[in-house]
């Protein structure tokens, strides 16, 4: 990297620390502090919600199964998540969003202890807990490789300083600085992706790259199912994606939250889901046409590093990187906010009573260590890993593992449809979920990755509906609470509320 690259990336520091301290003068309690106070524009949330999907792992395992499979990788991702996001924004945007402004909730999972009931809650935060820390680490670890790979740094440095940067804006901005940080990413892939875009056209054949790069490719590059990724597995992963992106994945479920109303929400909704269908495209056309470039890479995972370096001129390579380091200090970031949240509102006040005693300010204080002890902890796991183990099984596995059993109860908890389930429902259809999991996973050993990530999902949703129907747990004060996320607010009432 030039002086120039390092000046870039340099700045890019220096603007996301500045975001974090202008946030901590919006941040007043913990409303601010977690969902913005429902402050935060339709636009600016559908952008933030599209931009905390992403990460730098896109830009190692998911570059090395585009090079090594083309365009099956947009349809089993990108596709999916978009459709699932359209999907959501009809069904769940809204509900997330009058959970906050008719009841006040702050947490995803804070509404859960009433719709159910404590136990319920417990499960089901202490084992999405888990799942996150172990997986911001595999993010951390992926930031890591590609500064290595652009600059020589060594792991633990990459880990560091990235990590470092991203505690000081989140632990003092909140949600604020972060969906302020997703607007900087949006701006700065942008930039990145569209000339690395124009450079493959340059180098190719102009436009006309984008029919004729496929003949040219290895055979089956341009079919929408290769490999591993079939019709299958499309269809579990359409499943499994419109359950974690509208909600399962906590974080994203705070930008609903944080949206001024239930119509905003949904809007955002859209707009995240239609940025899904398309700019991915424009990020993956040069990771397909990367063999053309970078042929017989040992190593696949180094596709996009090659190609930036291979094409990129000086200047660019650091706004690249800058676009790698917001992807993930970005998703950290949320993630980090939405699990403080979880443990300051949800699980703390159950483990510790003083919590439940604490002054406002001493709350906000008690919400800001929290966040910055979970990505503490995600960097000493990421540390401890020597930078081994970065790929696509790990998020995929873990995800299946768990976000379809958490996703279940609390995703299908909002909806009229299923009044019934219960608490019962929801502890068995959890404990299921996880125990077909692990047998289709250690017992089974299946290869069928579409089996792995289905399986799970559909065992907890079969139980939950049927367990419902067998042994309806349905209360007046049950079926009030969901049948309140149907409309709006009266608008006197959400002004009062905000």
């Amino acid at each position: 990297m030039s002086a120039l690259d390092w000046s870039v990336l340099g700045a890019y520091f220096l603007v996301m620390v500045a975001i974090g301290v202008w946030s901590r003068s919006r941040i007043r309690n913990v409303i601010d502090f977690f969902t913005a106070g429902g402050r935060i524009p339709w636009w600016l949330s559908g952008i933030s919600h599209h931009m905390s999907g992403y990460s730098a792992i896109m830009f190692v395992a998911f570059a090395a199964v585009a090079y090594n499979y083309g365009l099956a990788m947009y349809v089993w991702w990108a596709l999916t998540i978009g459709l699932g996001v359209g999907i959501g924004a009809f069904v769940w945007a809204a509900r997330w969003n009058r959970l906050r402004s008719k009841h006040g909730v702050a947490s995803p999972l804070e509404y859960l202890a009433r719709r159910y009931d404590l136990p319920t809650q417990q499960v089901l935060a202490y084992s999405g807990a888990l799942l996150k820390v172990v997986d911001i680490a595999a993010k951390w670890v992926a930031i890591a490789v590609l500064l290595k790979g652009f600059a020589g740094i060594p792991i633990l440095w990459g880990i560091l300083i990235t990590g470092a940067v991203t505690l000081v804006y989140i632990t003092a901005g909140g949600l604020w600085a972060d969906v302020l940080t997703d607007f900087g990413q949006f701006v700065i892939q942008g930039v990145a992706g569209v000339a690395m875009f124009v450079a493959i056209m340059s180098h190719l054949d102009g436009v006309a790259t984008l029919w004729t790069m496929w003949d040219k490719l290895p055979e089956g590059h341009g079919d929408p199912f290769a490999g591993p990724y079939t019709t299958t597995f499309f269809l579990a992963m359409l499943f499994i994606k419109t359950f974690e992106y509208n909600g399962g994945m906590w974080n994203l479920a705070q930008r609903y939250m944080a949206s001024p109303s239930g119509s905003a929400a949904r809007r955002s909704a859209l707009l995240s889901s239609v940025l899904w269908l398309i700019w991915p495209l424009i990020l993956f056309v040069p990771m397909f046409a990367a063999p053309l470039i970078v042929p017989g890479l040992a190593n696949a995972e180094e596709a996009y590093v090659k190609l930036a370096q291979t094409l990129l001129p000086q200047g660019l390579i650091g706004l690249v990187l800058a676009g790698f380091f917001s992807h993930t200090m970005a998703m950290v970031a949320s993630d980090a906010n939405v699990i403080s949240s979880v443990i300051t509102r949800d699980i703390a006040p159950v483990v510790v009573r003083r919590v439940r005693e604490l002054s406002a300010h001493a709350e906000l204080t008690f919400a800001r260590v929290t966040t910055f002890t979970f990505v503490l902890i995600s960097m000493v796991i990421a540390i401890s890993t020597e930078g081994q183990g970065v790929v696509l099984k790990i998020v995929v596995d873990l995800v299946a593992a768990t976000m379809g059993p958490i996703s279940i109860p609390l995703m299908l908890g909002m909806l009229p449809w299923f009044k019934r389930s219960g608490p019962t429902a929801a502890i068995v259809s959890w404990a299921a979920g996880l125990g077909v999991w692990a047998y289709v996973k250690w017992i089974l050993e299946s290869k069928d990755t579409a089996m792995v990530v289905g399986v799970p999902l559909v065992t907890s949703l079969v139980l939950y509906v049927a367990i419902g129907l067998l042994k309806p747990e349905g209360t007046p004060e049950r079926d009030a609470l969901v049948d309140s996320l149907d409309t709006d607010p009266e608008p006197e009432r959400a002004a009062a509320g905000a």
